[in-house]
């Protein structure tokens, strides 16, 4: 089951105003950028450039990529944008998975552990 249409940022415009206005997380793997929003869903965008290899690399970090953020509980009201350090090539999912985690929770698109339990 993949990521849903719906939740998939996927016209440029919708990029556009992510990057121009949105606030900036990064790590060694990743750069998220995060506009909040009025909507009652999230909003993902996965960018990986050719700096990260050939089609089939930058493919593989994207389905890594939506999977993770697919089984995440998120808060609603964001429109994110994961974008892969070139390092993020050779990382396994786990890795990757960890890295994407840690800058949601970073940047409050992950609900606080209390939360989450109740």
């Amino acid at each position: 089951m993949g990521l849903p249409r719906q939740i998939r940022l996927r016209r440029r415009k919708d990029f556009d105003a992510v990057f121009a206005s949105g606030r900036t997380w990064s790590n060694d793997l990743l750069v998220l950028r995060t506009l909040p929003t009025n909507c009652d869903h999230n909003r993902f965008g996965f960018v990986t450039s050719k700096r990260l290899g050939n089609a089939i690399v930058r493919n593989r970090v994207r389905r890594r990529l939506r999977e993770t953020v697919r089984v995440l509980p998120t808060r609603q009201g964001f429109d994110c944008v994961l974008s892969a350090k070139a390092k993020a090539a050779d990382a396994d999912f786990a890795r990757l998975s960890s890295a994407a985690k840690s800058l949601l929770q970073r940047a409050g698109v992950l609900p606080d552990p209390a939360e989450a339990s109740s």
